[in-house]
């Protein structure tokens, strides 16, 4: 059973979202597979705690199985169905599926959570062995599928209240067969994963986020398939998968960190919160290429490169001082891929807040974080074509551009595109004094 559960979907901001038809298509391809096989999928739109317990009854099962959510109000979700079911003595059993590591499986030698990713890791790879990555085969189970008697319809998009989205014309393929597919793209980049990860004008990542967003794919499978390769690029990629168990795992132990600085020292920033600044920031009018590019490629694909996402949320945070949780909302509410452990974590890391974070006094220039990752302006071009003519030199900082340089261009600033609306050396002063501030 699938339930479109609207405690979710009700408080999604847009009706146009991506990820609603990835899910719509991927249930709509799981159950098609099932009915090949003799069984089927029920699916339901609702709240889950109204939707589960009475199809329980009507089936007459004597448990309902699923698999654990970490996420605080999902797990709170889930306990009262449980409640609601042993109300009618049936059975609720959960299990580990979307993570390799889970809850207390790795700990601290004096049986605490890690709070620092490096020695996380070092325990993580020293506890990983083969029965943690074996594959748990359905093909050979499929002869017991149950007859789905159930002759419901999935509910389409439109009669959930939602829209067809630009998500195909995109190149996001949902379901298994996506996930596959877009595995095998990335197999044979991954020797090379490490050279190439930073730089978003080339094909370096694996644009496997969604599928392990979505439980498309096996985190299982993606990990054995890392660890069997000797090389730095699968070793790093295997890291990534390692941080986002990290993410889980804070999540987990520290539910606090949803709402607030996991530092506590850090609990009572003074942000200026100026709206004008943040409004600009979504709508990619700060004046930095770099960061705008940036945000044109999350608001028309809702995909953002890991290093662009760095850079952004610096940008946010540390140059116009915007609280950190209004761009992990924005992110929450535009990423195809969003996940709450990994965003959040991502957030606190670029504002200094979170566990194994950056240091406060680190701060990224946009300037030379785009000199150095985007070095001849392709990614830039790519989403801000009123840039284009620029040289690769001047395109970086068009305020620093010679007005010939300009006028051959096109450009004039604060017409075809924005002066800055930061100047980022005096903001980098700024930002000290206030993180300064909070820690004394």
């Amino acid at each position: 059973m699938f339930v479109f559960d609207t405690d979710i979907l009700d408080a999604l901001p847009s009706k146009n979202d991506r990820r609603v038809e990835f899910i719509w298509l991927s249930v709509k391809e799981l159950h098609e597979e099932l009915v090949k096989h003799g069984g089927g999928l029920i699916v339901r739109h609702g709240r889950a705690l109204e939707q589960i317990p009475p199809l329980a009854l009507q089936l007459n099962v004597q448990a309902v199985y699923t698999n654990h959510d970490y996420e605080p109000q999902a797990a709170l979700r889930d306990q009262a169905v449980a409640a609601k079911l042993a109300e009618n003595r049936v059975d609720f059993f959960s299990y580990k599926d979307q993570v390799i590591f889970e809850k207390d499986e790795i700990l601290t030698q004096a049986g605490r959570s890690f709070t620092v990713f490096t020695p996380y890791k070092n325990a993580w790879l020293k506890k990983l062995d083969p029965f943690f990555l074996k594959a748990y085969p359905v093909e050979k189970v499929l002869d017991r599928l149950a007859k789905v008697a159930d002759e419901t319809p999935i509910p389409s998009l439109e009669g959930m209240g939602f829209r067809v989205t630009n998500l195909l014309q995109l190149g996001i393929q949902p379901g298994m067969s996506g996930a596959r597919a877009t595995l095998q793209d990335f197999l044979p980049r991954m020797a090379g994963y490490r050279e190439r990860r930073d730089f978003p004008g080339i094909k370096g990542v694996s644009y496997l986020s969604v599928h392990n967003r979505f439980g498309t794919i096996s985190i299982r499978e993606l990990a054995r398939i890392a660890a069997a390769q000797h090389n730095e690029g699968a070793a790093t990629w295997l890291s990534e998968l390692i941080w986002r168990d990290f993410y889980f795992n804070i999540l987990y132990h520290f539910p606090h960190a949803v709402e607030r600085s996991f530092k506590p020292e850090y609990a009572g920033l003074k942000f200026e919160n100026d709206k004008h600044k943040f409004q600009a920031w979504c709508e990619a009018r700060t004046g930095y290429p770099m960061v705008d590019a940036a945000m044109r490629q999350i608001n028309q694909t809702g995909f953002m490169h890991n290093r662009l996402r760095m850079i952004v949320a610096s940008f946010l945070v540390k140059d116009l001082l915007i609280d950190w949780r209004w761009g992990e909302k924005y992110f929450a509410d535009n990423l195809n891929d969003f996940d709450l452990a990994a965003n959040n974590g991502g957030w606190q890391w670029a504002a200094s807040t979170g566990c194994d974070a950056q240091p406060y006094f680190r701060i990224f220039n946009p300037v030379t974080q785009s000199e150095k990752f985007d070095p001849d302006g392709k990614f830039i071009r790519r989403y801000l074509p009123e840039l284009r003519g620029l040289s690769s030199a001047a395109i970086h900082a068009p305020w620093l551009a010679s007005s010939v340089d300009l006028a051959s261009s096109g450009i004039v600033l604060g017409k075809q595109y924005p002066a800055p609306i930061v100047e980022h050396a005096a903001a980098r002063v700024k930002a000290l004094a206030l993180y300064g501030l909070a820690k004394n």
